[in-house]
Protein backbone atom coordinates (compact mmCIF):
# COMPACT_ATOMS: atom_id res chain seq x y z
CA UNK A 1 0.00 0.00 0.00
CA UNK A 2 1.39 3.59 -0.34
CA UNK A 3 1.05 5.51 2.77
CA UNK A 4 1.06 9.12 2.57
CA UNK A 5 2.09 11.77 5.26
CA UNK A 6 1.38 15.12 4.62
CA UNK A 7 2.68 18.09 6.94
CA UNK A 8 0.06 19.15 9.90
CA UNK A 9 -1.16 22.44 9.50
CA UNK A 10 -3.35 23.07 11.86
CA UNK A 11 -2.20 26.29 14.64
CA UNK A 12 1.27 25.64 15.71
CA UNK A 13 0.94 21.95 15.49
CA UNK A 14 4.11 20.21 15.26
CA UNK A 15 3.35 16.54 15.68
CA UNK A 16 4.19 14.12 12.03
CA UNK A 17 2.06 11.07 11.55
CA UNK A 18 4.83 8.55 11.32
CA UNK A 19 8.54 8.95 12.71
CA UNK A 20 11.31 7.43 10.22
CA UNK A 21 11.57 4.36 12.65
CA UNK A 22 7.56 3.83 11.93
CA UNK A 23 8.37 4.64 8.20
CA UNK A 24 11.06 2.38 8.26
CA UNK A 25 8.57 -0.47 9.53
CA UNK A 26 6.35 -0.03 7.10
CA UNK A 27 9.08 -0.29 3.94
CA UNK A 28 10.52 -3.57 5.52
CA UNK A 29 6.61 -4.85 5.52
CA UNK A 30 6.63 -4.01 1.70
CA UNK A 31 4.85 -0.49 1.86
CA UNK A 32 5.64 2.61 0.13
CA UNK A 33 5.54 5.36 2.25
CA UNK A 34 5.55 9.04 1.04
CA UNK A 35 6.38 11.90 3.11
CA UNK A 36 5.61 15.48 2.35
CA UNK A 37 8.73 17.52 2.65
CA UNK A 38 9.82 18.95 6.12
CA UNK A 39 6.67 17.63 7.36
CA UNK A 40 9.08 15.93 10.22
CA UNK A 41 10.92 18.91 11.13
CA UNK A 42 8.86 20.51 13.80
CA UNK A 43 9.37 17.21 15.47
CA UNK A 44 13.13 17.12 14.96
CA UNK A 45 12.85 14.59 12.22
CA UNK A 46 14.40 15.77 9.26
CA UNK A 47 14.09 14.69 5.36
CA UNK A 48 17.49 13.04 5.46
CA UNK A 49 16.30 10.88 8.26
CA UNK A 50 12.98 9.48 6.00
CA UNK A 51 14.82 9.09 2.52
CA UNK A 52 17.31 7.10 4.84
CA UNK A 53 14.56 4.78 5.90
CA UNK A 54 13.06 4.27 2.70
CA UNK A 55 10.74 6.84 2.17
CA UNK A 56 10.04 9.28 -0.73
CA UNK A 57 10.02 13.19 -0.15
CA UNK A 58 7.40 14.77 -2.09
CA UNK A 59 6.92 18.60 -2.31
CA UNK A 60 3.04 18.87 -1.84
CA UNK A 61 0.72 18.40 -0.09
CA UNK A 62 -1.91 17.65 -2.90
CA UNK A 63 0.89 14.89 -4.14
CA UNK A 64 0.58 13.46 -0.83
CA UNK A 65 -3.11 13.18 -1.16
CA UNK A 66 -3.42 12.62 -4.91
CA UNK A 67 -0.73 9.56 -5.01
CA UNK A 68 -1.57 7.66 -1.31
CA UNK A 69 -3.88 5.01 -0.48
CA UNK A 70 -4.24 5.94 3.05
CA UNK A 71 -3.29 9.50 4.73
CA UNK A 72 -1.81 8.55 8.58
CA UNK A 73 -1.83 12.10 10.33
CA UNK A 74 -1.85 13.59 13.95
CA UNK A 75 -4.88 15.92 13.90
CA UNK A 76 -7.87 16.17 12.32
CA UNK A 77 -7.93 17.39 8.48
CA UNK A 78 -8.35 20.95 7.96
CA UNK A 79 -10.87 22.22 5.54
CA UNK A 80 -8.36 22.04 2.77
CA UNK A 81 -6.94 18.99 3.87
CA UNK A 82 -10.87 17.47 3.13
CA UNK A 83 -11.05 18.83 -0.11
CA UNK A 84 -8.29 16.79 -1.24
CA UNK A 85 -10.04 13.46 0.14
CA UNK A 86 -11.66 10.82 -1.62
CA UNK A 87 -13.89 7.77 -2.41
CA UNK A 88 -12.08 4.80 -1.18
CA UNK A 89 -9.23 6.44 0.34
CA UNK A 90 -8.23 5.37 4.49
CA UNK A 91 -7.52 8.40 6.51
CA UNK A 92 -6.10 7.11 9.65
CA UNK A 93 -5.52 9.88 12.57
CA UNK A 94 -7.27 11.67 15.29
CA UNK A 95 -10.97 12.95 14.51
CA UNK A 96 -12.68 14.05 17.74
CA UNK A 97 -16.56 14.38 15.56
CA UNK A 98 -18.46 14.92 18.09
CA UNK A 99 -18.22 18.77 18.98
CA UNK A 100 -17.05 19.09 14.79
CA UNK A 101 -20.37 18.74 12.37
CA UNK A 102 -18.32 20.90 9.81
CA UNK A 103 -16.05 18.39 9.53
CA UNK A 104 -18.01 15.52 9.55
CA UNK A 105 -19.80 17.08 6.67
CA UNK A 106 -16.88 17.50 4.48
CA UNK A 107 -15.69 13.44 5.27
CA UNK A 108 -19.01 12.58 5.01
CA UNK A 109 -18.85 14.61 1.46
CA UNK A 110 -15.21 13.43 0.40
CA UNK A 111 -16.33 9.98 0.34
CA UNK A 112 -13.16 8.52 2.35
CA UNK A 113 -13.26 6.11 5.14
CA UNK A 114 -11.89 7.57 8.24
CA UNK A 115 -10.97 5.83 11.36
CA UNK A 116 -10.03 7.47 14.39
CA UNK A 117 -7.24 7.16 16.95
CA UNK A 118 -9.49 8.08 19.89
CA UNK A 119 -12.41 5.80 19.49
CA UNK A 120 -10.28 2.46 19.01
CA UNK A 121 -10.51 0.24 22.13
CA UNK A 122 -8.41 -2.04 23.90
CA UNK A 123 -9.08 -5.48 25.93
CA UNK A 124 -9.18 -3.77 28.64
CA UNK A 125 -11.62 -1.49 27.91
CA UNK A 126 -8.97 1.42 27.64
CA UNK A 127 -8.55 3.64 24.84
CA UNK A 128 -4.78 3.39 23.93
CA UNK A 129 -4.04 5.13 20.68
CA UNK A 130 -5.62 8.15 22.87
CA UNK A 131 -3.82 7.51 26.12
CA UNK A 132 -0.41 8.86 24.96
CA UNK A 133 -1.78 11.67 24.46
CA UNK A 134 -3.43 11.56 27.45
CA UNK A 135 -0.74 11.48 28.97
CA UNK A 136 1.05 13.89 27.66
CA UNK A 137 -2.01 15.96 28.05
CA UNK A 138 -2.06 15.18 31.79
CA UNK A 139 1.31 16.23 32.78
CA UNK A 140 0.90 19.43 30.56
CA UNK A 141 -1.52 20.39 32.21
CA UNK A 142 -0.26 20.84 35.99
CA UNK A 143 3.00 22.73 34.11
CA UNK A 144 0.55 25.46 32.09
CA UNK A 145 -1.48 25.69 34.87
CA UNK A 146 0.98 26.54 37.52
CA UNK A 147 1.91 29.24 34.61
CA UNK A 148 -1.58 30.94 34.53
CA UNK A 149 -1.84 31.10 38.22
CA UNK A 150 0.94 33.01 38.20
CA UNK A 151 0.12 37.56 38.35
CA UNK A 152 1.21 38.14 34.94
CA UNK A 153 -1.19 35.97 33.58
CA UNK A 154 -4.13 36.99 35.20
CA UNK A 155 -3.81 34.13 38.07
CA UNK A 156 -3.96 34.43 42.03
CA UNK A 157 0.03 34.62 41.98
CA UNK A 158 0.52 31.24 43.68
CA UNK A 159 2.99 28.83 43.89
CA UNK A 160 1.72 25.29 42.78
CA UNK A 161 3.97 23.73 45.93
CA UNK A 162 3.97 26.97 48.49
CA UNK A 163 6.93 27.28 50.38
CA UNK A 164 7.28 26.34 54.24
CA UNK A 165 4.84 27.78 56.15
CA UNK A 166 2.38 29.29 52.99
CA UNK A 167 0.35 26.70 52.03
CA UNK A 168 0.51 25.06 48.49
CA UNK A 169 -2.20 25.71 45.56
CA UNK A 170 -5.12 23.55 45.43
CA UNK A 171 -5.48 21.01 42.09
CA UNK A 172 -8.97 19.88 41.73
CA UNK A 173 -8.76 16.75 38.82
CA UNK A 174 -12.12 16.15 37.19
CA UNK A 175 -11.77 12.73 35.78
CA UNK A 176 -9.62 10.17 37.43
CA UNK A 177 -8.82 7.96 33.73
CA UNK A 178 -5.37 8.35 31.95
CA UNK A 179 -4.84 11.84 31.93
CA UNK A 180 -6.39 12.96 35.36
CA UNK A 181 -4.53 10.57 36.76
CA UNK A 182 -0.85 12.18 34.92
CA UNK A 183 -2.32 15.55 36.15
CA UNK A 184 -2.61 14.11 39.87
CA UNK A 185 1.27 12.28 39.59
CA UNK A 186 2.96 15.80 38.53
CA UNK A 187 0.77 17.89 40.81
CA UNK A 188 0.61 16.02 43.68
CA UNK A 189 5.15 15.58 43.23
CA UNK A 190 4.80 19.30 42.77
CA UNK A 191 3.89 19.39 46.18
CA UNK A 192 0.23 21.23 45.27
CA UNK A 193 -2.87 20.05 47.35
CA UNK A 194 -4.82 17.62 45.29
CA UNK A 195 -8.31 15.93 45.27
CA UNK A 196 -9.51 14.25 42.36
CA UNK A 197 -13.64 13.67 41.49
CA UNK A 198 -14.47 10.58 39.38
CA UNK A 199 -17.95 8.40 39.40
CA UNK A 200 -16.00 5.70 39.42
CA UNK A 201 -15.45 3.99 43.12
CA UNK A 202 -13.46 0.97 42.16
CA UNK A 203 -11.15 3.86 39.70
CA UNK A 204 -11.01 5.96 43.26
CA UNK A 205 -10.21 3.26 45.50
CA UNK A 206 -7.46 2.62 42.39
CA UNK A 207 -6.32 6.13 43.07
CA UNK A 208 -5.94 6.11 46.51
CA UNK A 209 -3.60 2.93 46.77
CA UNK A 210 -1.68 4.68 43.70
CA UNK A 211 -1.17 7.30 45.87
CA UNK A 212 -1.04 6.10 49.36
CA UNK A 213 -2.76 9.34 50.68
CA UNK A 214 -0.85 11.79 48.98
CA UNK A 215 -4.02 13.05 47.42
CA UNK A 216 -8.20 13.45 48.32
CA UNK A 217 -10.76 11.23 46.17
CA UNK A 218 -14.12 12.29 45.96
CA UNK A 219 -17.23 10.54 44.44
CA UNK A 220 -18.36 13.23 41.63
CA UNK A 221 -21.87 14.46 43.25
CA UNK A 222 -22.96 17.89 41.89
CA UNK A 223 -22.17 18.98 45.65
CA UNK A 224 -19.25 17.35 45.94
CA UNK A 225 -18.32 19.07 42.51
CA UNK A 226 -19.11 22.63 43.61
CA UNK A 227 -17.14 22.64 46.74
CA UNK A 228 -13.89 21.41 45.40
CA UNK A 229 -14.33 23.69 42.51
CA UNK A 230 -15.25 26.92 44.40
CA UNK A 231 -11.99 25.96 46.64
CA UNK A 232 -9.72 25.33 43.48
CA UNK A 233 -6.74 27.37 42.64
CA UNK A 234 -6.54 24.98 39.35
CA UNK A 235 -9.36 22.78 37.95
CA UNK A 236 -8.53 20.30 35.25
CA UNK A 237 -11.52 19.26 33.39
CA UNK A 238 -10.16 15.46 32.04
CA UNK A 239 -13.66 14.30 31.42
CA UNK A 240 -13.77 11.54 28.59
CA UNK A 241 -16.80 9.28 26.93
CA UNK A 242 -15.66 7.66 23.82
CA UNK A 243 -16.38 9.00 21.10
CA UNK A 244 -19.46 11.29 22.38
CA UNK A 245 -19.12 14.82 23.65
CA UNK A 246 -17.71 15.45 26.81
CA UNK A 247 -20.47 16.27 29.47
CA UNK A 248 -19.99 20.28 31.25
CA UNK A 249 -19.58 19.65 34.91
CA UNK A 250 -18.13 23.14 35.50
CA UNK A 251 -21.37 25.42 34.60
CA UNK A 252 -21.37 29.72 34.14
CA UNK A 253 -22.89 30.43 37.47
CA UNK A 254 -20.19 28.67 38.92
CA UNK A 255 -17.62 30.57 37.79
CA UNK A 256 -18.98 33.41 40.18
CA UNK A 257 -18.17 31.62 43.39
CA UNK A 258 -14.78 30.80 42.50
CA UNK A 259 -11.61 31.96 43.19
CA UNK A 260 -10.86 34.89 41.56
CA UNK A 261 -7.46 34.33 39.30
CA UNK A 262 -8.26 31.01 39.36
CA UNK A 263 -7.44 28.25 36.60
CA UNK A 264 -9.73 26.27 34.35
CA UNK A 265 -7.48 23.94 32.19
CA UNK A 266 -9.87 22.04 29.54
CA UNK A 267 -8.16 18.87 28.72
CA UNK A 268 -11.66 17.51 26.87
CA UNK A 269 -11.79 20.33 24.85
CA UNK A 270 -11.23 17.85 22.02
CA UNK A 271 -14.45 16.42 22.52
CA UNK A 272 -16.15 20.06 22.90
CA UNK A 273 -14.72 20.50 26.88
CA UNK A 274 -16.47 19.65 29.94
CA UNK A 275 -16.67 23.37 31.00
CA UNK A 276 -19.39 25.26 30.09
CA UNK A 277 -17.40 28.19 29.26
CA UNK A 278 -14.71 26.46 27.26
CA UNK A 279 -14.27 27.47 24.06
CA UNK A 280 -10.64 25.67 21.70
CA UNK A 281 -7.61 28.41 22.11
CA UNK A 282 -4.15 27.65 20.10
CA UNK A 283 -1.06 27.83 21.49
CA UNK A 284 -0.98 31.35 20.01
CA UNK A 285 -3.65 32.53 22.31
CA UNK A 286 -3.71 29.97 24.97
CA UNK A 287 -5.94 31.73 27.49
CA UNK A 288 -8.93 34.49 28.10
CA UNK A 289 -10.66 35.09 31.03
CA UNK A 290 -14.10 35.09 31.69
CA UNK A 291 -15.47 36.55 34.75
CA UNK A 292 -11.83 36.73 36.81
CA UNK A 293 -11.21 33.19 36.07
CA UNK A 294 -8.49 32.39 33.23
CA UNK A 295 -9.40 29.43 31.19
CA UNK A 296 -6.73 27.18 29.50
CA UNK A 297 -8.60 25.68 26.44
CA UNK A 298 -5.87 24.93 23.66
CA UNK A 299 -7.17 22.04 21.00
CA UNK A 300 -3.59 20.51 20.89
CA UNK A 301 -1.86 20.50 23.72
CA UNK A 302 0.65 17.93 23.02
CA UNK A 303 1.75 19.50 19.86
CA UNK A 304 3.80 21.58 22.28
CA UNK A 305 6.33 18.88 22.99
CA UNK A 306 6.01 17.66 19.77
CA UNK A 307 9.12 15.13 19.71
CA UNK A 308 7.79 13.41 23.29
CA UNK A 309 4.01 13.54 21.81
CA UNK A 310 5.12 11.45 18.01
CA UNK A 311 7.39 9.08 19.46
CA UNK A 312 5.19 8.14 22.23
CA UNK A 313 1.92 8.01 19.91
CA UNK A 314 3.56 6.17 16.94
CA UNK A 315 4.79 3.34 19.57
CA UNK A 316 0.56 3.13 19.76
CA UNK A 317 -1.01 3.52 16.56
CA UNK A 318 1.88 1.44 13.84
CA UNK A 319 0.47 -1.79 14.72
CA UNK A 320 -2.58 -0.35 13.59
CA UNK A 321 -0.99 1.19 10.73
CA UNK A 322 0.47 -2.13 9.47
CA UNK A 323 -2.37 -4.10 9.98
CA UNK A 324 -4.38 -1.46 7.70
CA UNK A 325 -1.83 -1.22 5.42
CA UNK A 326 -1.57 -5.46 4.90
CA UNK A 327 -4.98 -6.39 4.97
CA UNK A 328 -6.73 -2.89 3.57
CA UNK A 329 -9.14 -1.52 6.19
CA UNK A 330 -12.17 -3.68 5.33
CA UNK A 331 -10.27 -7.11 6.26
CA UNK A 332 -8.40 -5.62 9.21
CA UNK A 333 -11.67 -4.18 10.80
CA UNK A 334 -13.70 -7.28 10.17
CA UNK A 335 -10.84 -9.53 12.20
CA UNK A 336 -9.73 -7.23 15.35
CA UNK A 337 -13.32 -5.25 16.46
CA UNK A 338 -11.01 -2.70 18.86
CA UNK A 339 -9.97 -1.31 15.38
CA UNK A 340 -13.70 -1.60 13.87
CA UNK A 341 -14.58 0.96 16.94
CA UNK A 342 -11.96 3.37 15.26
CA UNK A 343 -14.13 3.32 12.44
CA UNK A 344 -16.10 6.59 12.25
CA UNK A 345 -17.06 7.66 8.56
CA UNK A 346 -17.43 5.30 5.63
CA UNK A 347 -18.79 6.51 2.32
CA UNK A 348 -20.54 9.81 3.17
CA UNK A 349 -22.16 7.39 6.18
CA UNK A 350 -21.03 8.10 9.79
CA UNK A 351 -20.86 4.48 11.57
CA UNK A 352 -19.90 5.37 15.27
CA UNK A 353 -22.91 5.28 16.81
CA UNK A 354 -21.64 8.01 19.75
CA UNK A 355 -20.70 10.61 16.95
CA UNK A 356 -24.21 9.92 15.09
CA UNK A 357 -25.65 10.51 18.29
CA UNK A 358 -23.66 13.68 19.14
CA UNK A 359 -24.35 14.96 15.82
CA UNK A 360 -27.69 14.28 15.67
CA UNK A 361 -27.23 12.22 12.54
CA UNK A 362 -27.74 9.06 10.97
CA UNK A 363 -26.36 5.70 12.08
CA UNK A 364 -25.28 2.96 10.27
CA UNK A 365 -24.08 -0.34 12.31
CA UNK A 366 -19.63 -0.74 11.13
CA UNK A 367 -20.86 -4.72 10.27
CA UNK A 368 -23.26 -3.22 7.76
CA UNK A 369 -20.10 -1.15 6.06
CA UNK A 370 -18.13 -3.85 5.95
CA UNK A 371 -20.73 -6.17 4.14
CA UNK A 372 -21.42 -3.54 1.68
Amino acid sequence: MRIGIPKEIKNHEYRVGMTPAAVREAVAHGHAVLVQAAAGAGAEYDDAQYLAAGAEIVGTAEEVFARAEMIVKVKEPQPAECAMLREGQVLFTYLHLAPDPEQARLLRRSGCTAIAYETVTGDGGGLPLLAPMSEVAGRMSIQVGATCLQKAAGGRGILLGGVPGVRPARVVILGGGVAGTQAARVAAGMGAEVAVLDTSLPRLRQLDDLFGGRLRTAYSTLQALEEAVMSADIVVGAVLIPGAAAPKLVRREHLAHMRQGAVLVDISIDQGGCFETSRPTTHQEPIYEIGGIVHYCVANMPGAVPHTSTAALNNATLPYTLALAAKGWKQACAEDPHLRRGLNIHAGEVVCEAVAEALGLAHRPAQEALAA
